[in-house]
């Protein structure tokens, strides 16, 4: 009898521990997005509860780094639209390698050599305007330099956004823009605001006639009636795939695990396409209305330069649009 209570007093021990397993994740994706995201996993994982800290990718690694300088960080999973930063994270050791990783349907080309950290969706960078103000859309990045244009336009600023700082980091490296298209913007009265909210928002009032914005939030608020319209520009878009991590130290890792795989299997892919992004597994057909993914000219960067040009990208769009 007492061989029984012992067993008893164990297994209920166990179920205890499994039903107390808890899970912080640090995201840039926006608020109700990630309320969807985590009342989605916890159907598939109802022993584990999640705590959430939301904030601009910039202001998520500036508490990261804080956190680290004062001794360690309460995050387990970090899911954020910059690879840059997660590869700055990476080379300090701060990520925790995931070999087993349910990767299977994502191009490898997408993947992080050593499995750090693992790409989710696919987020592009183009143009936004206000069908309101504009009779005759942009068709290419260069046509915002046009006086005109660039007064009545906004852009997210790098300072605090991780797919801005993909973008200003990946369009200088282009020929035939550079800093100088960034100057002439400037110039001609383009203005910054914080993070793409700020962007969508100003276009949707009519504040702004054109803003430079992800896609997903421009073609969401246009279904939902905004008199907005998105378009990819002629010469190709920039892009991030918002990549999830485990932190390194994490006390919580097999949670932590099951929180990556979740989000790179079928059902989190098809909550991203209702979400209104790109999905990253084979064969599954994006939004409606969105084109083919198959078809977007994704421009090239440098990732090495991204990430060792950073704070010189940052500081050099902060004197040009202040910050």
């Amino acid at each position: 009898m007492t061989r029984l209570l012992m067993i008893s007093t164990a297994l209920t021990g166990l179920a205890q521990s499994a039903q107390a397993q808890s899970l912080t994740v640090y995201t840039s994706q926006p608020q109700e997005q990630m309320t969807e995201v985590i009342a989605a996993f916890n159907e598939a994982h109802p022993e584990i509860e999640v705590e959430l800290f939301r904030s601009g990718t910039t202001e998520v690694m500036a508490k990261l780094q804080a956190e680290f300088a004062a001794g360690g960080s309460p995050a387990d999973v970090l899911l954020i639209a910059d690879a840059v930063a997660m590869t700055q994270l990476k080379q300090d050791d701060r990520l925790m390698a995931y070999p087993d990783a349910a990767v299977d349907g994502i191009d490898p080309a997408l993947l992080d050599a050593d499995m750090t950290f693992f790409p989710t969706k696919l987020i592009t960078t183009g143009i936004v305007y206000n069908t309101d103000l504009v009779d005759t859309p942009p068709t290419a990045w260069a046509d915002l330099a046009a006086p005109d244009v660039a007064a009545q336009t906004i852009m997210p600023s790098p300072l605090y956004s991780g797919a801005a700082a993909i973008h200003v980091g990946t369009m200088i490296q282009q020929p035939g823009f550079d800093w100088p298209w960034f100057e002439t913007l400037a110039d001609n009265g383009a203005v910054a605001g914080q993070g793409n909210g700020t962007v969508l928002e100003a276009v949707a009032r009519g504040e702004k006639a054109y803003g430079v914005l992800v896609e997903y939030m421009a073609l969401n608020a246009k279904a939902q009636g905004s008199p907005v319209d998105f378009v990819f520009p002629a010469e190709g878009v920039t892009a991030v795939t918002q990549p999830v991590a485990i932190l390194a130290g994490t006390d919580a890792a097999d949670a932590a695990r099951a929180f990556v795989d979740w989000q790179l299997g079928q059902a989190a892919q098809e909550q991203s396409v209702a979400q209104g992004y790109f999905p990253l597994r084979a064969g599954m057909a994006g939004p409606e209305g969105y084109p083919d993914p198959a078809s977007l000219t994704l421009i090239e960067a440098d990732n090495a330069r991204l990430l060792s040009d950073g704070d010189t990208v940052k500081q050099t769009f902060a004197d040009l649009y202040g910050g």
